[in-house]
């Protein structure tokens, strides 16, 4: 390993940075959280523990390394100080009994196995956070922060909600899980359908969740795993199969999406031959294999639409008149003024930017940056510059991030705009 020790333990006697401890946060906070959880059966309880779990790693793997498997010393560590903490506790000791014949003691390298219809502990946590005595909005809402550890900043931007709000969401979902007594157990084999819709919002939002970090495609490559045992768990469940493509097939584009100083590259102006076509054929022949299951649910229709995109090999060559009809069915089952958009987007393509903008322009979405975005582009294309300037300036000051504020800017290409109009 170029000359690095190693500890007698096996693990590495490298320096171990906030980064480093950042991306096993990402990747372990969930399973440990769930773990605690299913024997604790308090969730402040469990995020109180595995948190400081964390805040001591930052303290000792610096000088004492990596240790061979960070997510199992942080679930130990965060079992022993939830332990520690009800041994100070007198309504802990009968707890304490019951969590000694479920855990695994300190020096047991064994572990505990459930068994039941969600065998993987994450999958678990997201179907019992998702019990049908919350809101969809609680359901979900919970199972990220729990799930992914992301904060609650996070959570409200995918929600695209104040901060606020959504912390007073959370923390109504957990006392109303406290006070209903809502058990932390596998739902059984007949339960899971009427589960199913949150917990596939759940995936979703977990792979789009979260600003543009090292973490992110973690969080992509675990959504996309929960996908994958979905699936298997729910082989005969279109929308879980649904589900599974969108992501594939989206996750296919990743690599031409942004340029290497991290701005964004449109998908009509993205270099398709490094579209990963492994990820491109799984997801199409998913589609193929499940859209004669019945009439095809929302992440069957979204899936089929980035379908027909990669069947394309230049934008020219896409075939926009199946995409309006998809976006025709999508918006059928799934009306939202989010999908209208879409929908817009493609008859601007077939029936051009006239027809596109008067359907835009009906949509109450005013806080939603690509809606100025997708105006100020219809704009520009009728030439009608100054509008499209101002439409461009307000999409910039509406975006989340850097990369899409500078993509919006284009150095400048307001002014450019404003320029060309003159």
């Amino acid at each position: 390993m170029f000359g690095a020790d190693v500890h007698p333990d096996g693990s590495a006697a490298f320096p171990v940075g906030e980064t480093v401890v950042s991306r096993i946060f990402r990747e372990e906070y969930g399973r440990s959280v769930a773990s605690l959880i299913r024997a604790f059966g308090d969730i402040d309880a469990a995020e109180d523990a595995v948190q400081e779990a964390f805040a001591v790693a930052l303290r000792k793997w610096p000088g004492d390394g990596l240790p061979p498997n960070p997510g199992g010393w942080i679930t130990t560590t965060a079992r022993n100080l939830a332990i520690d903490r009800q041994r100070r506790e007198a309504r802990g000791r009968e707890l304490l009994r019951e969590v000694a014949v479920l855990l695994p003691q300190k020096d047991d390298p064994g572990t505990a196995k459930e068994v039941g219809a969600v065998e993987d502990d994450r999958l678990r946590l997201i179907f019992t956070c998702c019990h049908p005595a919350l809101s969809t909005e609680a359901q979900v809402a919970l199972t990220l922060r729990l799930l992914g550890g992301l904060s609650t900043e996070e959570v409200a931007r995918s929600f695209v909600v104040a901060e606020a709000t959504m912390a007073q969401r959370i923390v109504r979902a957990k006392r109303k899980i406290k006070a209903a007594r809502i058990p932390y157990r596998i739902p059984e084999v007949h339960e899971l359908p009427d589960r199913l819709r949150p917990v596939l919002a759940v995936v979703y939002l977990l792979y789009n969740a979260g600003p543009p970090t090292p973490a992110e495609p973690d969080l992509r490559r675990q959504a996309i795993r929960l996908a994958r045992v979905l699936s298997t768990l729910m082989p005969n469940e279109p929308e879980v199969a649904g589900l599974l493509a969108l992501l594939l097939l989206t996750e296919s584009r990743r690599a031409s999406r942004s340029r290497p100083d991290g701005s964004l590259v449109l998908l009509g102006e993205q270099d398709r031959t490094r579209w990963d076509r492994a990820l491109i054929e799984e997801g199409q022949a998913i589609v193929r294999r499940y859209r004669r299951h019945g009439p095809p649910g929302p992440y069957m229709l979204q899936a089929a639409i980035n379908a027909v995109h990669a069947d394309a090999a230049t934008v020219q060559q896409t075939d926009w008149s199946q995409i309006v009809a998809l976006y025709d069915q999508l918006f059928a089952v799934s009306p939202t003024p989010v999908v209208a958009l879409n929908r817009a987007i493609a008859i601007g393509e077939v029936q051009g930017p006239t027809a596109a903008l008067r359907l835009v322009n009906e949509l109450d979405l005013g806080d939603y940056y690509p809606f100025h975005a997708t105006r100020a582009d219809l704009l520009w294309r009728l030439g009608r510059a100054d509008e499209a300037a101002a439409a461009y300036e307000r999409a910039a000051a509406l975006a989340p991030t850097k990369a899409e504020r500078d993509f919006l800017k284009l150095g400048g290409r307001a002014d450019v705009i404003k320029e060309a109009g003159r």
